[in-house]
């Protein structure tokens, strides 16, 4: 991974790679945190988009898994280069689609990065808030043992 994370020049192959590859390794969250501190452009954004793509990957994460991944935003959101702003977006949206908990928090979180003197993290905010807002947002459910428990079936001959 950091043989890989280290040789990025496109956006485009530093998604693909935090996608495909990094969100599903069990050094995931623990590598887009760290990820997330550096300064080299594409190794910051690998670090969020690994964050925004675990949101889907991993279905079984409590919603504890994310705590940090807030953290990271609220502390990264003034970078204002497009490649990392964007994926720091990206990753608070993620957040937020993933079940109605972090839905909550991820709005909070964006009300938090409005109330800061910066265009970056206003900019971060204004476009979270305009989908996770908005009515016709689709959101999972993940971890489904939490926002989905399984319903008992009846016996499909007496619902007849």
């Amino acid at each position: 991974m950091e043989q890989f994370v280290t040789s990025f020049q496109t956006w485009e192959a530093c998604d693909s790679f935090s996608m495909k590859l990094f969100a599903r390794s069990p050094f995931a969250v623990e590598k887009s945190i760290e990820w997330s501190h550096r300064e080299a452009e594409f190794e910051k954004r690998a670090g969020f988009a690994t964050m925004a793509a675990i949101c889907m990957a991993d279905k079984k994460a409590d919603n504890d898994v994310f705590e940090p991944f807030f953290d990271a935003v609220v502390r990264k959101s003034w970078d204002n280069r497009i490649y990392v702003r964007k994926s720091v977006n990206w990753a608070l949206r993620n957040m937020g689609k993933r079940n109605l908990d972090l839905n909550y928090r991820a709005i909070d979180t964006a009300h938090a990065l409005l109330q800061m003197q910066n265009k970056t993290a206003k900019w971060i905010a204004n476009n979270a808030l305009r989908e996770l807002t908005d009515d016709s947002m689709r959101r999972s459910d993940y971890p489904r043992s939490i926002y989905r428990p399984k319903q008992k079936r009846g016996n499909r001959s007496s619902e007849m």
